[in-house]
C-alpha cells in the first residue's frame, strides 16, 4: 500500500492569512534589480552568463562575439577538447556503445585506450550492486510517486554505507564517484518498479544484475518486464546518454554540484544536490513538457501533421489561450544555442529514422513543424528576431517513447547520464578551485524599529511602518 500521505495541521484559513502576510511584506520591484546592476539567473544583459569558474571539462557554444555584439552561430558541445558529435559519429560507424568511454574521458581528460575502456566498463558493472539489504530498507519500504525524488533520497542513504563518506581525498572522492556513476541508474530502475507496483497496482519486477551489459543496456534489461531489448534499441538509448552526460558547469544542476561541493561537503550530498536541481521542469523536466504539450496539441486539433493546424494551434500557446497558459512552446530556445543545438540536431536525425521503423512518422512530422513553425510565430506575434532553434527536449521525449519508456523516467534517464558530468566537476572543483561560492544579495528592506509585542497593532499581526523620530 502506498505510504499514507502527511496531513498537515495547518488549516487552509490559516495558511491563506500566512500567506497573505508574507506577500504585503516581501514585495521587491523589478525595477529595482535594474537600479543595483543585478543580474538575475547569474545572466548578463545580453543573455550570457556570468563569468562564475574555469573548466577544462566541457565547452557549450552557440556564438561568438564582434565588436561586442553576439553573432549567432551553430552549436557545438565540446567534451574535453573533443566534439560530442564527433564521438557519437565514431561509435554509429563503428557499430558500438559509447557512454562508457565518455565517463572516462569526462573524468580523466583523455580517451581510454582499448584495455582501459575493457576494464573500466567491467569496473561499473561490478559497481551497480547495490550494498545488502538497500533495495528492501531503503526503495521497497520507503516508495515514492517520483523517481527523482526516490533517486536523491537514496544517494542521501549511500552515505550511511560508506566506510568513509566525508574523506575528500582524490582517491577517495574518484571511487565514490564510480560507484554513483553505475549505482544511480541501478536505484532508477528499481525506484520505477516499486513506484509500479505501489502506485501503479501493476506488477513489479527485480531483474538481477548482468554484469555482461553495458550501462545502456542494462537500464533497458532492469526497467522492461521482460529485460528483452534489440541491439538497435540500446545503441539509441547509448546516444541519448552520451549527449546528456554532460553540458558544461553553467547549467543549473551542475552548477548546483559545484556550488555545494566548494563548501566541503560529501559526495553524496553535492550530487543529490544536482539531482533536485535537475528535476525541475525549467531544466530536467522540460522533454516532459514537450510530450505534454504535443499531446495536448493532438486533442485540439484534427491534423497534428497540417502546418496550419499547428501553427494556429501555437500561435494559441504564444498568447497563452492554449497549452499550460505560460506562454512557452517547450522544446524551443536555449541560453547559449543559436542557430542550432547539437544534441538536438543528433537527436532529430535518430528520431526521424526511428520513427519510420516504428509507424511514429505523424508523430516526427509534428515536431519538425514546431520546429520550423515556433521562430516565425514568435517573430511575428512578439516582435522577437532573436535566432531560436530546437533544443535537446524537442526530440529526446520521442525517442523515449518509441523506446517504450514512461513518461515518469524521462528526467530520471537524463540524470542517469548526466551525473557523469556531475562528477567530473565535482572533482574539478575540488582539485582546483579551493573557495566556497558566496554571491553577494543586496538588501532592498526598509529600516524598522523593534515595537514592543503589546503595541502591534496593525492587522494580520503585522509591525507598525517605521517612522523616523524626526517625523513623529
Amino acid at each position: 500500500m502506498p505510504v499514507d500521505a502527511y496531513i498537515s495541521p495547518i488549516s487552509n484559513d490559516a495558511l491563506s492569512n500566512l500567506c497573505e502576510e508574507f506577500l504585503k511584506n516581501n514585495c521587491i520591484k523589478a525595477e529595482d534589480y535594474a537600479r543595483f546592476d543585478v543580474k538575475r539567473g547569474l545572466r548578463n544583459a545580453d543573455g550570457t552568463g556570468v563569468m562564475a569558474g574555469l573548466t577544462k571539462i566541457c565547452s557549450v557554444e552557440g556564438y561568438y562575439i564582434n565588436d561586442g555584439e553576439r553573432v549567432p552561430k551553430d552549436g557545438s558541445l565540446i567534451y574535453r577538447g573533443i566534439q560530442m558529435r564527433d564521438i557519437v559519429k565514431a561509435c554509429n560507424d563503428e557499430n558500438r556503445f559509447g557512454f562508457e568511454e565518455v565517463v572516462w574521458l569526462l573524468l580523466f581528460g583523455t580517451l581510454p585506450t582499448k584495455s582501459q575502456l575493457e576494464n573500466f566498463t567491467a569496473i561499473l558493472a561490478e559497481c551497480r550492486e547495490l550494498p545488502d539489504e538497500f533495495i528492501e530498507d531503503m526503495i521497497m519500504k520507503a516508495p515514492s510517486k517520483d523517481i527523482m525524488n526516490k533517486v536523491a533520497r537514496s544517494v542521501l542513504a549511500l552515505y550511511s554505507f560508506d566506510e568513509n563518506p566525508d574523506d575528500l581525498s582524490l582517491a577517495n572522492v574518484l571511487r565514490q564517484s564510480v560507484q554513483l556513476i553505475a549505482q544511480v541508474p541501478a536505484i532508477m530502475a528499481y525506484a520505477y518498479q516499486v513506484k509500479r507496483r505501489v502506485y501503479d497496482h501493476e506488477s513489479m519486477y527485480l531483474h538481477q544484475n548482468d554484469k555482461n551489459l553495458g550501462m545502456a543496456e542494462s537500464i533497458l534489461h532492469s526497467i522492461r518486464a521482460d529485460s528483452k531489448f534489440t541491439d538497435e534499441e540500446a545503441k539509441l538509448l547509448d546516444t541519448c546518454m552520451i549527449i546528456h552526460a554532460e553540458h558544461g558547469g553553467g547549467n543549473n544542476s551542475t552548477f548546483a554540484t559545484r556550488c555545494v561541493t566548494s563548501s566541503g561537503t560529501d559526495t553524496y550530498s553535492a550530487i543529490a544536490a544536482g539531482i533536485g536541481s535537475l528535476k525541475g521542469p525549467r531544466h530536467g523536466g522540460a522533454n516532459i513538457k514537450v510530450h505534454r504539450m504535443v499531446a495536448d496539441m493532438k486533442a485540439h486539433i484534427s491534423d497534428p501533421t497540417n502546418e496550419g493546424q499547428v501553427a494556429d494551434y501555437l500561435t494559441k500557446i504564444i498568447r497563452k489561450e492554449a497549452g499550460d497558459g505560460t506562454g512557452l512552446i517547450y522544446g524551443m530556445g536555449h541560453a547559449v544555442y543559436t542557430l542550432s543545438d547539437p544534441r538536438a540536431v543528433i537527436l532529430k536525425a535518430r528520431a526521424e529514422e526511428f520513427s519510420k521503423k516504428c509507424g511514429r512518422e505523424d508523430d516526427f512530422k509534428t515536431l519538425s513543424l514546431i520546429e520550423s513553425l515556433t521562430p516565425q510565430l514568435f517573430s511575428k506575434y512578439k516582435g522577437r528576431n532573436k535566432k531560436i532553434c530546437a533544443n535537446v527536449d524537442l526530440y529526446s521525449g520521442l525517442i523515449y517513447d518509441m523506446l517504450g519508456i514512461p513518461e515518469e523516467l524521462f528526467t530520471p534517464l537524463f540524470m542517469s547520464a548526466r551525473i557523469a558530468g556531475w562528477t567530473a566537476h565535482r572533482i574539478e572543483e575540488l582539485t582546483s578551485a579551493s573557495r566556497i561560492m558566496r554571491p553577494a544579495y543586496k538588501s532592498v528592506a526598509l529600516p524598522q524599529e523593534y515595537v514592543a509585542i503589546g503595541d502591534r497593532t496593525t492587522p494580520f499581526g503585522g509591525q507598525k511602518a517605521y517612522i523616523p523620530k524626526e517625523e513623529r
